[in-house]
C-alpha cells in the first residue's frame, strides 16, 4: 500500500461523473479507490514497475 498520496485532477463530463459515483456507491467503493486500481492495472498491463514504499520505510527506519 502506498504511504503518501499526490493529487491528480481529472476532468470528465458531469454525466459520466455521476454514473461513476453511483456505480461506486453500489459497490461500496470510492471513485478514488477505483481510479487507483485502474492506474495500477494500466501500469501492469504496460509492464511499468514502480516502488510503493520509500527506501527508508522498506529498511524499517
Amino acid at each position: 500500500m502506498e504511504n503518501k498520496t499526490a493529487r491528480l485532477t481529472v476532468l470528465i463530463d458531469p454525466v459520466k461523473k455521476k454514473a461513476l459515483e453511483e456505480l461506486c456507491a453500489s459497490q461500496d467503493l470510492t471513485p478514488s479507490q477505483v481510479v487507483r486500481q485502474l492506474i495500477r492495472d494500466y501500469l501492469e498491463t504496460h509492464g511499468v514497475s514502480y516502488a510503493t514504499k520509500s527506501k527508508t520505510a522498506a529498511n524499517g527506519k
